[in-house]
Formats: structure tokens, C-alpha cells, sequence
């Protein structure tokens, strides 16, 4: 069966000017421009100026089947996510983990080097996305934290980073060692 019109609506923050052009969004904000296309989704996708000059945008989608429902609460995520990438960012903090060899991480320009994963003489390297910032924790022994606008750039890095040191032909519960998320979210804001 086909929902007739399904209609969702967000508001736009304070500080934030968000455009859009043929289901291109671009918003900017205080940290910077983010820019995604929405044209493989069949949608209204609308800029809403109300009385008081609140801007709120709305999508609507006409004659949807369930999947193309699933995509109206999905793609207001994304906008959602925009406007807390320009105003706050992402941030995902890594934990090494290890038994015995201490894992060693560098970054070089904007490659991260891994050495001496359980005392293999290999350099694993990871190319960082665009736009992700990295920090080797002062604070916590054995954490990097990596931040950025794009969510979807900096959780790339950050799994890019934990599948380079997959474990293979060893017994997974008893090799534990790795790099792995422990902490995520928009950027706390800082206490007064």
C-alpha cells in the first residue's frame, strides 16, 4: 500500500543559512560549508520562512512505497547531522588495545601509520578523509581522537583506522588487540 503524502519538517538554527537547489543542500555556519545532493530520492525538499522569520524546511514525498518512507526520517537525519557539523563538528574518540606489544600510532601529513600491531614488522597506513582533523590525546594514555564537520567523513576515518587492524587466523577472543572506538558524538561544548 502507498501512503499518499508523507511530510516531515526541521528547523534551522541560529547561525546557520542553509541552501537548496534541486534536492542540493549546502549549509553554512561558523565552522564551516557542507554540501550533499539528495537527487537519487524522489522528493519535495522545501525552504519555509514563517512570520516570526523562523526558517524551518520540509520534505515531502507523494505516493511513497515502505522504503521510500524509511527515506524521509533518513534524509532529515542528514540535514540534522549538517547543522551540528557547522555549528559544533564530530568527534570520535580511538583506544588502543593491546596484551603484550604496545601498538605504536604516528601520522605523517595526513596518513596515519601503525606499528608494531602485535610485534609485526608491517606499517599498516590509513589515508585520513578530507576535512578530519587528528589528536593524540594528552590527557589518556593510548587514545587518539579524530574530529571534523562531515560525520560521515570522520566515522569513515575512524573505521578505516579500526579495520586496518583486523586480526586474521587467530583465535578472535583470545587476540583482542586493536584499535577501537570508544567514545562518539558532536563536539561537547565548552563549561563556562
Amino acid at each position: 500500500m502507498k501512503t499518499v503524502l508523507a511530510s516531515r519538517t526541521i528547523s534551522v538554527p541560529e547561525g546557520v543559512e542553509i541552501e537548496i537547489k534541486a534536492r542540493e543542500v549546502t549549509v553554512k555556519g561558523p565552522r564551516g560549508t557542507l554540501f550533499k545532493s539528495f537527487k537519487h530520492i524522489n522528493m519535495d525538499l522545501k525552504k519555509l520562512v514563517g512570520e516570526d522569520g523562523q526558517v524551518t524546511i520540509r520534505l515531502d514525498v507523494w505516493f511513497a512505497s515502505r522504503k521510500q518512507l524509511a527515506c524521509v526520517r533518513t534524509i532529515m537525519s542528514h540535514i540534522d547531522n549538517m547543522f551540528i557539523g557547522v555549528t559544533r563538528g564530530f568527534m570520535y574518540k580511538m583506544r588502543f588495545v593491546y596484551s603484550h606489544f604496545p601498538i605504536n600510532v604516528a601520522i605523517t601529513g595526513s596518513t596515519v601509520e601503525i606499528r608494531n600491531f602485535l610485534g609485526e614488522k608491517r606499517v599498516r597506513k590509513v589515508q585520513l578523509c578530507e576535512g578530519v582533523e587528528y589528536v593524540r590525546s594528552t590527557s589518556v594514555k593510548d587514545q587518539i581522537e579524530l574530529s571534523g564537520n562531515d560525520l560521515s567523513l570522520v566515522s569513515l576515518s575512524a573505521a578505516k583506522i579500526q579495520q586496518a587492524t583486523n586480526i586474521r587466523k587467530k583465535d578472535l577472543r583470545k587476540f583482542l588487540d586493536g584499535i577501537y572506538v570508544s567514545e562518539k558524538g558532536p563536539i561537547p561544548e565548552p563549561e563556562e
